[in-house]
């Protein structure tokens, strides 16, 4: 009985470690260059939620002084020092130093029978922020910030008076700032912490997770773990597999290689396997894209007197009455086309069956002859924004009989006139699908630019820069708008 107990639990630890080996189709590294891109956009953002903190009405007595605050104002916050870096096994540190801050508020000061209003511009320095965000993958397998830890200190604070008693009343300053550098401390590190909570996290929503491509497949950009963080990169493994929007629980199986990215010289790195192609492939081929007819206008006028004079003798051996009946070519993919990425470059392979069919009218359809199509196209793969094309060209074409290889050598004929029908109906209509792109797991508000594309054995990389076409407060409320409009 513990024998048994035993084995089912080394069982359940093998599955366990089977699942968490599931092998990325899609990778993406974002490197120290990348960082330091969305540095800039860390600071002003940081800048407009301190600008955005709320001050309560200070009221206060010292002697025969009593005083009202109100219509604290942050204006300005001004970095002397500023570092967004990676932390290993965690995320993102924020470190802000030695810098100060702009502000202004109105006051209210009574002394004696003497009253006095007036604004104040005052400023904090020495202002220190330290805030670091943990990432995580959530149960949908979307990136998501679990914990910000933040630690915010003023040392100190300067204000100065204007009005008819402002230098009679610069040495009440000391009363005002001391309280006004402890509402100040009190409020930093909470609007940091909504600003990552809710507006960061509403922008990595914008992220598609699992989303449609087009009225037939969709993608799961859904993370296979949680991202990997290191001194250099934060590298992010996504499932990167498509899926028939009709037969979504029929999926391929990964088996290909898992795609590794080496360098750390551009902002982004993006590595699709074979995988992330094949199951576009066999998605398309699950959801019947893959066959079309080839009759009237669509027939050239050359193959079909070809096809008419190859198969003149069958015709008329079925039924001469139907020498004049409408030819048409029936293709249809016999099974899910096979990527291959070399450092050569990417192939498709690709077979079908072609029918060659009389149409009757007002009678069923008769079929002259069935043959294989073999295919190869060149796939050549390009990145513009946040959408990945694949451009496809016929490289190698073969048919042959599937009825006798006497046939076979007939269709010798057809070769040619056969690979031009290919490459004006049928590359055209697979172009006409792979040319809209598909979208790769990247925050709107962000593309790609100055993209590279290297083929490696089994996977491509692509190393590109960053651009930003909006802020990042642009970004988020521009995703608060949409989702309130939905």
């Amino acid at each position: 009985m513990t024998a048994l107990l035993l084995s089912f639990v080394f069982l359940l630890s093998f599955l366990g470690k089977m699942e968490a080996a599931e092998t990325s189709g899609c990778k993406i590294r974002i490197t120290n260059k990348g960082l330091e891109k969305l540095k800039s956009e860390t600071e002003k953002f940081v800048e407009e939620e301190l600008c955005n903190i709320s001050m309560p009405e200070m009221m206060g007595k010292e002697g025969r002084f009593q005083y009202t605050i109100t219509d604290v104002k942050i204006t300005e916050l001004i970095l002397a020092h500023a570092e967004l870096q990676f932390i290993p096994d965690v995320g993102l540190l924020f470190d802000i130093q030695n810098s100060s801050i702009s502000l202004s508020f109105h006051r209210q000061i009574l002394y004696w029978f003497f009253y006095d209003t007036g604004n104040i511009n005052a400023s904090a320095e020495g202002v220190n922020i330290n805030t670091a965000v943990n990432l995580i993958r959530d149960h949908e397998g979307r990136l998501k910030i679990n914990n910000i830890t933040c630690d915010a200190k003023i040392n100190r604070m300067r204000a100065k008076f204007s009005g008819t008693l402002g230098k009679v009343y610069d040495f009440v300053a000391k009363f005002l700032t001391t309280g006004m550098r402890f509402f100040l401390n009190q409020r930093i590190c909470p609007a940091l912490n909504h600003a990552a909570l809710v507006h960061v996290n509403s922008l990595l929503e914008t992220i598609p997770v699992r989303t449609e491509v087009d009225n037939y497949i969709g993608i799961d950009y859904s993370l296979i773990e949680d991202p990997v963080v290191t001194s250099r990169s934060l590298d992010m493994h996504f499932r990167g597999m498509f899926f028939d929007l009709s037969h979504q629980n029929l999926t391929l199986v990964n088996y290909a290689v898992d795609p590794i990215i080496r360098e750390y010289d551009r902002m982004v790195y993006l590595a699709l396997s074979e995988f992330f192609f094949d199951s576009g492939m066999f998605s398309y081929y699950t959801a019947g894209i893959f066959q079309m007819d080839i009759v009237n206008e669509k027939m050239p006028k050359d193959l079909e007197m070809l096809l008419r004079t190859t198969y003149f003798g069958t015709i008329m051996i079925t039924n001469p009455a139907l020498v004049d009946a409408p030819l048409a070519l029936q293709l249809a993919v016999n099974s899910p086309p096979k990527t291959t990425i070399k450092t050569s470059g990417a192939t498709v392979f690709m077979t079908a069956i072609v029918k060659v069919m009389l149409l009757p009218p007002g009678q069923p359809a008769v079929q002259l002859s069935s043959m294989t199509l073999e295919a190869k196209f060149n796939a050549k793969v390009s990145m513009k924004g946040k959408r990945l094309a694949v451009h496809a060209d016929l490289r190698r074409f073969k048919i042959f009989s599937n009825q006798s290889a006497l046939e076979s050598l007939a269709l010798i004929p057809l070769q040619a006139p056969l690979k031009t029908m290919l490459q004006m109906s049928v590359v055209p209509l697979i172009n006409n699908w792979t040319k809209r792109g598909v979208r790769i797991p990247l925050a709107d508000g962000m593309d790609f630019v100055e993209e590279v594309v290297e083929y490696h054995n089994g996977f491509i990389v692509i190393g590109a820069n960053l651009h930003f076409s909006k802020g990042l407060r642009e970004m988020m409320l521009g995703n608060t708008n949409s989702t309130t409009m939905a």
